[in-house]
Order: C-alpha cells, then sequence, then structure tokens
C-alpha cells in the first residue's frame, strides 16, 4: 500500500501509463488528419497495392514510433516530494525539471477518461493559480497512490481524501432526472452556436483538403445549388429551423450529462470536494481560501424549478484567455444548498438585508446607444446584400426586443455593500450574482469617459486573480466612497487572498 513515504524518492507512475501515453499521442494524430484518413479510405479502390503496401509499411512505422516515444516519455518521468515541495523530472531529448511549493498549489483534482476506466488508473492533475492548464498531470496512478500522493501534498488537513464516500451524506447529489431537468432548463443558444462553430471548422478543413486536391469547385457548386433551392422553400426554412432547436436541445442534454452526470458534492470543514463525468470522471477539491469571488445564477425557468447553479472562480495567470478561465460549475443547487455553500465561505455576513445601489440611468442611455448602432450596421447590410424588402420586417421585429433586453438589463444591474462582501447583480434573461469579498481584490481603479464625466458618473472596475468586475455607470460620488472603503478594507486584512 503507497504511503507518504513512497514519494520521498525519484518513482514513476503505473507501467499502464505507456499505454494511456500510447494512445493519446494516437489520438492526437488522428485528430490532426483525419481528414486524410476519409479520403484514403474514398480512394481505397483505386490505389495500386504497391503504394497500399508503402502506406501501411509506413503507418506500421510511425505507429512503432509512437510506441517508442511513449516508453521514453514514460522512462523519464520521474517525480518526488521534498522540503514541501513537489518536483518533476522528465522530457526525452530536452530535460525538463520542476520544483513547486506547496502554498503554491491550488488544486489537485483526479480524472479518467474511458481508457483509464478499463485498465484502473487515475490522471492526476496539478494545478496553479499562474497557469491556463494543469501544470503537471500524471498519467497513470493506482487509485491508492493518486490517494496518497494528494495527502502528501496536502498542505491542510481538510484538503485531505474523504474517507469511506459511501457512508457520508453528500451536501448535494444530482441524480438522472434531475440532471435531465437542469439540461432542458440551459442555454440552448449558447449550444447551437457552439455547434456552428464546430460546423465551421469542420467546413474550413474539407475547403482546405478540397482546395490542395484541386476541387474547391465541386464544393462550392453544391452549397449554391442547395442554398438556391432553401431560399425558394418557406416549408424548408421552417423545418430547418425546428431542426436546429431540437439540436440545439440535444447538445444541450449531451453536454450536461457528460460533464455532470452523477454529480456529488462533499462538504468537509473548509472545502468542498466535487466528483462528476460519464465518459471523463473527475474529482475536484475546491478550498474555501483558494475561491476568488462566486456567482449563483439562474433564468426563469430555473427559478420556478427552485435551482440555480454555482460557479467558482479560482486565481488565473494575466496572460490566460476567457475559455480556459479555471471556473468550477455545480449545477442543480438548491436554496438551501446555496445558503451552506455562501455560509461556508462568507460565515456571518447578512447578504441580502442592505439596500439595493442601481446604475445612473445613463447607463440605460449607452444600453440604448449601442443597440441603436447594432441595428444600423444591420439595415445597412440588407440593404447593400439587396435584402431591403427585409428591413421594415426585422426593425418590427428587434426594435420591440431591444426596449426589452435593454430595460431589464437596467433593471437587475445593481450592487449591495456589506461590511466585507460586495454583491454584484447583472443579466438580462439570466440573472448572476456575483459575491466578491473585499480583501481579495487586488487593484481598484475608476474609468470615465468624455461623455461620463459630464453627468458625473463613472465605472468601477475591480481586479482579482481570477480577472476583472466591473460596476458600470454609478455617480462619481457614490464611487469614490467605495474606492476608499474598498482600499481600506484591502490594507487592514490579515487575511490571505490565497
Amino acid at each position: 500500500m503507497d504511503s507518504i513515504e513512497n514519494f520521498r524518492q525519484f518513482r514513476r507512475q503505473s507501467k499502464k501509463g505507456i499505454l494511456v501515453i500510447y494512445l493519446n499521442l494516437i489520438y492526437k494524430a488522428l485528430k490532426a488528419f483525419w481528414l486524410l484518413l476519409i479520403i484514403f479510405i474514398q480512394k481505397f479502390s483505386n490505389i495500386s497495392e504497391t503504394t497500399i503496401f508503402y502506406i501501411y509499411l509506413g503507418v506500421g512505422g510511425l505507429l512503432l514510433f509512437f510506441l517508442i516515444r511513449a516508453y521514453l516519455i514514460f522512462k523519464n518521468f520521474q517525480f518526488k516530494i521534498e522540503n514541501q515541495h513537489f518536483i518533476l523530472k522528465k522530457g526525452i531529448f530536452k530535460k525538463t525539471s520542476i520544483s513547486i511549493p506547496f502554498d503554491r498549489i491550488q488544486n489537485i483534482n483526479f480524472k479518467q477518461n474511458i481508457i483509464q476506466q478499463l485498465i484502473n488508473v487515475h490522471e492526476v492533475n496539478i494545478e496553479t493559480a499562474g497557469s491556463s492548464k494543469a501544470e503537471i498531470s500524471i498519467k497513470a496512478l493506482s487509485f491508492k497512490a493518486a490517494s496518497a500522493l494528494k495527502n502528501a501534498v496536502a498542505i491542510d488537513e481538510y484538503t485531505r481524501e474523504v474517507e469511506n464516500k459511501e457512508t457520508i451524506k453528500p451536501l448535494l447529489k444530482v441524480g438522472f432526472k434531475a440532471l435531465m431537468k437542469v439540461s432542458l432548463t440551459e442555454n440552448h443558444l449558447q449550444s447551437l452556436v457552439l455547434l456552428f462553430a464546430i460546423l465551421a471548422g469542420f467546413y474550413q478543413q474539407i475547403s482546405e483538403i478540397s482546395g490542395g486536391l484541386g476541387k474547391e469547385g465541386i464544393l462550392d457548386s453544391y452549397i449554391f445549388k442547395n442554398n438556391a433551392a432553401l431560399e425558394s422553400s418557406v416549408f424548408l426554412i421552417v423545418g430547418l429551423l425546428l431542426l436546429l432547436t431540437v439540436i440545439a436541445v440535444i447538445s444541450s442534454v449531451v453536454r450536461v450529462l457528460l460533464r455532470h452526470f452523477n454529480l456529488r458534492v462533499y462538504l468537509k470543514d473548509n472545502a468542498l470536494e466535487i466528483y462528476q463525468g460519464l465518459v471523463t470522471k473527475k474529482s475536484i477539491v475546491l478550498k474555501k481560501d483558494k475561491v476568488q469571488h462566486i456567482t449563483i445564477s439562474h433564468n426563469p425557468i430555473k427559478k420556478k424549478l427552485g435551482i440555480s447553479f454555482i460557479t467558482f472562480k479560482q486565481a488565473i495567470s494575466g496572460k490566460v484567455k476567457k475559455k480556459q478561465d479555471k471556473i468550477i460549475k455545480i449545477v442543480g443547487c438548491k436554496k438551501e444548498q446555496i445558503v451552506v455553500i455562501t455560509d461556508l465561505l462568507f460565515p456571518n455576513e447578512n447578504l441580502e438585508a442592505k439596500n439595493k445601489h442601481f446604475s445612473n440611468v445613463y447607463f440605460k442611455f449607452r444600453l440604448y446607444l449601442r443597440s441603436i448602432a447594432f441595428l444600423g450596421v444591420l439595415n445597412v447590410l440588407l440593404v447593400v446584400f439587396q435584402e431591403g424588402n427585409l428591413v421594415f420586417l426585422g426593425n418590427l421585429l428587434l426594435l420591440p426586443m431591444v426596449v426589452f433586453f435593454v430595460e431589464l438589463k437596467f433593471k437587475k444591474r445593481y450592487y449591495i455593500l456589506n461590511e466585507n462582501v460586495i454583491v454584484l447583480n447583472a443579466g438580462s434573461i439570466e440573472t448572476h450574482r456575483t459575491y466578491l469579498p473585499f480583501f481579495k481584490v487586488q487593484n481598484i481603479q475608476l474609468k470615465q469617459t468624455i461623455l461620463q464625466a459630464k453627468r458625473e458618473v463613472v465605472d468601477v472596475v475591480f481586479q482579482t486573480a481570477s480577472g476583472k468586475i466591473k460596476i458600470p455607470c454609478i455617480a462619481m460620488v457614490n464611487a469614490q466612497e467605495i474606492y476608499n472603503y474598498t482600499l481600506f478594507k484591502v490594507e487592514t486584512s490579515l487575511k490571505s487572498w490565497m
């Protein structure tokens, strides 16, 4: 049985890791050249036997190269624990040595894809605050070894593994039926946009291959003919819209089930332990001290069902893009569970009893101004592309929607000041309420445009280790009070932001 002492000397991961690394190399190769594989299958009957023999020989040589590379990666990947540091050596020709102090480690997460589940090993990811992804990824460890490593690296008692989970009642457990409710109330437009992005990437790759083979004319001609047929049939357009709606809903259901299947959240001292995933199982320890701020969100349907989702934002590198932010989401939370989580993060805080402070009416004016600019550009494009007959109909549909969304967004934009926490509300259809402790703020700025200066309003921008949070268009007097109070709380707080 593995113990902490087993990590005092350099050791390697499980030998099963060779298979995991090998299959991962093959997967990356297939991901890069899958279109060539499709073309090869289509043209297989026209290829001579000699050419096929050399192709098979080349593929066999490539697979052998991947196997040798996987073995060398495994052999040179060694790690140990020494003087409160996690030390790693890796590399084949270019040797790399990494040393991470325990207090810089933000998360130690377990992960299992299909292959890892079949061969009964766990991937251990060690994340730090300054990295956009896992700083260290150990591909194959037994559960006992992974748990021992997690306990060895843990600098606080509450980060240690929950024992006998079957006998401990979880704070939150989302079953299949509850997860279906969550998925059906998701933002389906977001799923549809994501699907379009995937299809656009797929089309671009096909276009590049077709262009390389001198067949781009055939693809363009096919799209033109089908587009002309589509424009001539109202029924086809209506059917396509219905199909897209169904696809969007199915995409949301699949996305939620894959990510949050069998979601369980355990509360232990000052940490949350989260287990979820279908194809890829994940185990995440979310430490209270590492959370920068949280956002509780819902939409009208979720509110009617009494569920919300909570996003936890942790420290990230300044170079990390928004898509890579270290965001952990818990879906299907009920009111009592939200109370437990907010009490854990913000003990003894009455977060709802204070007065609401709304943005200045200039914020509404700015929203209308941007919406009018968008409509103006849209009208110009319709005229340029000789679709002038749609201008009136488009404006007739969009203008009421613009008014509705602007008024709703202005109504939902407010903040609540507490002694230790500022609460910021925002959203339109969805409502997002963010809780930000003052001592987590690293920098605060007052930003003002020329038009804002004439109206004596200003934007307040809080810079945290997880990104920026903005209060738009509030009176200069109120902004100055927030600015001074925030600096006071930051300078006098003895709490650590990490």
